[in-house]
């Protein structure tokens, strides 16, 4: 089999680049390790920059997003049992769009069925070949039967603990990595939101996010130990908890309900560099992972997108190679500064386990410089909405 593109890995960012390029005509092969059902089974993040809604819309899939997602204009951010707004719109122009990354995928799986684009599921012992040459291809099995795929360009869309970043020697190859004391113990319950934006909140019990993916499915975050189990955990247990950790006003108001869902996530920061080795590409978490505080995860990796998306269709379109070979450093430039806003979000937010009383004196000052000073809160909310790409 000949392909242009092989794109390693069926999540969100592998199926938008591969419906990007599609619809300019430039021909993709993606190889999911899992099933479709297993991959939309996935619970994710929801909070969408402008960038990555303006990219769907590109892609030709955000009907339904922009019918059945909610608009934010803000978000609030509590502590001491009080809580401020930050408001996007008036500081930045523009939103966010909360649309569940499950949404994200199925729109995009249903969109490459339609125009029957090929998704190759169930795949394993994925090999790159030859990334550092003129002529690279991919093998791989499926029900024990190997196959070949040659190409122009392979992208490296499967994540974390994925093949394509090992593609990469070491020799090359740079890794920078953060790993956070504590974890995110998350709750999916089929209750109305407590309030109509995100809440975060700071309490010296620990961090808390009252989030929605719906008007009748919340999503509620404690920050816990990362020796902690869910089933440590009963539902009367959580909301006991977050109600101790957001102002009283909001924990009145809180809904309950049995839980749908319930992980706990252990939270890093993680880069590797370059982001491209000869005709292998990078993208999302298989070269960066963000803390979620700043709703980063997915932005990121839709920022990679758009500029390997771009660059592709120069070199295909015009024969420029410029937008490729620069690829790797504007897609860092852009993840640096997220990651510097995920882990300042993070450290302003969480208690650590050995934080001093001086520590926590200078938290409470950031939070009250952030409440208290305007040109503050415009460079929250300029982070927060999406850098530009």
């Amino acid at each position: 089999m000949r392909t242009q593109v092989v794109i390693i890995g069926g999540g969100p960012s592998g199926l938008l680049l591969s419906q990007l390029l599609h619809r300019k005509g430039i021909d993709t092969v993606v190889l999911e390790r899992k099933t479709r059902q297993y991959v939309l089974g996935r619970i994710r993040a929801g909070i969408l920059e402008v960038g990555f809604v303006d990219l769907m819309r590109e892609a030709g899939v955000g009907a339904r997003m922009d019918n059945e997602g909610f608009i934010h204009d803000g978000t609030v951010i509590a502590f001491d049992n009080e809580d401020f707004h930050v408001d996007f719109k008036r500081h930045t122009g523009t939103t966010v769009m909360v649309y569940g990354q499950t949404e994200v995928t199925r729109d995009l799986y249903d969109a490459r069925e339609a125009m029957e684009g090929k998704v190759v599921f169930n795949v394993d012992g994925v090999t790159i070949h030859g990334a550092d040459s003129d002529a690279p291809h991919v093998t791989y099995f499926v029900d024990g039967v190997e196959h070949r795929i040659d190409c122009d360009y392979v992208a490296g869309c499967d994540g974390f603990h994925g093949v394509s970043r090992q593609t990469i020697p070491l020799s090359v190859r740079r890794e920078y990595e953060k790993v956070y004391p504590f974890g995110w113990l998350g709750i999916l319950s089929e209750t109305p939101p407590v309030h109509e934006e995100l809440i975060y909140s700071n309490s010296d019990r620990g961090f808390a996010l009252c989030s929605m993916r719906n008007a009748n499915l919340s999503r509620y975050y404690i920050q816990c130990s990362l020796s902690d189990s869910p089933d440590d955990w009963d539902d009367a247990g959580f909301w006991e908890e977050l109600k101790r950790r957001i102002p009283e006003e909001h924990a009145d108001n809180l809904i309950t309900g049995p839980s749908i869902e319930k992980s706990i996530a252990p939270l890093r920061s993680f880069v590797t560099e370059p982001m491209r080795w000869g005709r292998l590409f990078l993208c999302g978490d298989a070269a960066h992972i963000v803390p979620p505080t700043g709703a980063k995860g997915l932005n990121t990796a839709a920022s990679d997108i758009h500029y390997l998306y771009h660059g592709l269709l120069a070199k295909y379109q015009d024969g420029e190679a410029e937008g490729l070979d620069s690829y790797s450093g504007k897609a860092l430039a852009r993840v640096w500064k997220a990651e510097r806003f995920s882990w300042a979000t993070t450290n302003m937010l969480h208690r650590y386990p050995d934080q001093s009383e001086f520590d926590i004196k200078m938290q409470r000052a950031d939070l009250e410089f952030l409440r208290d000073n305007d040109s503050a809160q415009k460079v929250f909310a300029e982070n927060y909405v999406g850098l530009p790409y």
